[in-house]
């Protein structure tokens, strides 16, 4: 298999026929040693954070395909910690689009002055650009259509794909007795059909989940949430 990417938490290799294999590794994200989902640098490695992290993928991105959503998941392998997916372009160089269903992270320290810690949102969505170099900013519907990098109409699209898809997901945990406050979401364009599709994971890494009040560490998570 020909090597495209090497990522923050996983590896790409192509594999034709507009599939590729994601390989995922233990690293997460976070800053001196503390797990981070919002962070943009490798803060720490956990072992079993690869195959924790494939689990919870595969039952959502299965979950979300059995409710009508699209998503680039065709499989997974679970002893070789790796995933099949249909090949597909992200917008620009790369957005994350996070809904947050409470105030904590980044929003928290933007927005601090305006709300309180915990305060209940109602699946905020927001969209960032990566580039580690400026801590991934923010970006507004106006500059990303100005700027080339997605249409108004596709604009709409994530939005809506992205509170339907993680609307999923919040209730999904809840019968775990879980809560989502807030996820990391990626989205790209299918290489051969074009069409807008929910791509790279769904995981402990990529979101916040909490019980009673207390914050779930993404190993922790994996195992309260699929045993």
């Amino acid at each position: 298999m020909e090597l495209l990417y090497t990522g923050k938490t996983k590896n790409v290799y192509k594999l034709g026929n507009y599939e590729v294999l994601l390989q995922f590794k233990d690293d997460v994200t976070g800053e001196n040693g503390v797990f981070d989902p919002g962070a943009n640098t490798v803060g720490l490695t956990i072992e079993g954070a690869g195959k924790s992290g494939l689990r919870m993928t595969k039952h959502f991105f299965e979950l979300i395909n059995s409710l009508g959503g699209e998503t680039h998941y065709i499989d997974a392998d679970l002893d070789n910690v790796s995933m099949t997916v249909r090949d597909a372009q992200v917008f620009g160089k790369g957005l994350e689009v996070i809904c947050r269903y409470r105030a904590v992270g980044s929003f928290l320290r933007r927005y601090g002055m305006y709300c309180q810690e915990g305060q209940a949102l109602d699946a905020f969505v927001e969209v960032t650009i990566k580039d580690d170099e400026r801590g991934d900013p923010t970006i507004s519907e106006d500059a990303l259509t100005m700027l080339g990098i997605l249409t108004k109409e596709e604009y709409q699209i994530l939005v809506g794909q992205t509170k339907k898809i993680c609307d999923i997901i919040r209730d999904e945990l809840a019968t775990k007795g879980l809560e989502l406050y807030d996820i990391k979401l990626e989205f790209g364009r299918d290489k051969e059909t074009n069409k807008i599709l929910l791509i790279d994971e769904i995981s402990g890494g990529n979101m916040r989940v909490y019980k009673e009040g207390e914050y779930i560490t993404p190993l922790v998570l994996e195992k309260a949430f699929l045993g």
